[in-house]
């Protein structure tokens, strides 16, 4: 009781899926030129210590 159930009109769900679509093409012409580096990890590596 008490769940909210959110209404997704089709055309949005379309819209996800074209924008999907086009970046696997993207990424299929323009490969990523290196391994994706999460952002958290210069915190790591920032090369100070304490």
């Amino acid at each position: 009781m008490g769940e909210i159930v959110r209404f997704i009109p089709k055309s949005e769900i379309e819209r996800a899926r074209l924008i999907r679509e086009a970046r696997a093409i993207y990424e299929s012409i323009f490969p990523s030129t290196g391994p994706v580096r999460d952002p958290r990890e210069s915190d790591d590596q920032s090369g100070t210590q304490s």
